[in-house]
């Protein structure tokens, strides 16, 4: 198994370069680092294989995101229904992303939707899911800080 301490700069700039861009061609790539294609083939290939590189995506434009209607949504989960209510959220693609928590709450979820009476409307389907003892929602107002972009 590679470990993040086993990869050289040429690994490292190979990530930086496919985190930045993952449509960039190993032809482009090759001659940004000045080595041979095949090189470069055999790099991704071994992150890949290796469990570094996960998978390639898509990242939305602003004229996309900035449309959108944010919000962080708190959950509380009733004892042992936390997989049965992940399900549900799953099946919403209004949801973003969903991270366990420590504290008062136990999920924190990223919610996107393009008016705000979808986004109203997601909110109820989620505080209405079978488990969810209670929720509290934060509206995104606006980004001073994205590291992600």
């Amino acid at each position: 198994m590679l470990m993040q301490s086993d990869l050289d700069d040429l690994d490292q700039k190979l990530l930086a370069a496919l985190a930045a861009n993952s449509s960039t061609s190993t032809s482009q790539l090759a001659r940004r680092f000045k080595v041979a294609r095949s090189t470069v083939q055999a790099r991704i290939e071994r992150l890949e294989r290796n469990g570094i590189i996960a998978g390639y995506t898509i990242r939305l434009g602003q004229t996309v995101t900035l449309r959108r209607i944010r919000a962080t949504v708190l959950l509380s989960v009733e004892p042992r229904a936390a997989p049965q209510v992940l399900q549900r959220l799953k099946a919403m693609p209004e949801v973003e992303s969903a991270h366990t928590s420590t504290g008062r709450v136990d999920l924190i979820l990223t919610v996107a939707a393009d008016t705000t009476q979808a986004l109203d409307e997601t909110l109820d389907r989620i505080g209405a899911i079978s488990g969810v003892s209670d929720t509290e929602s934060l509206i995104h107002l606006s980004t001073r800080i994205d590291r992600a972009v």
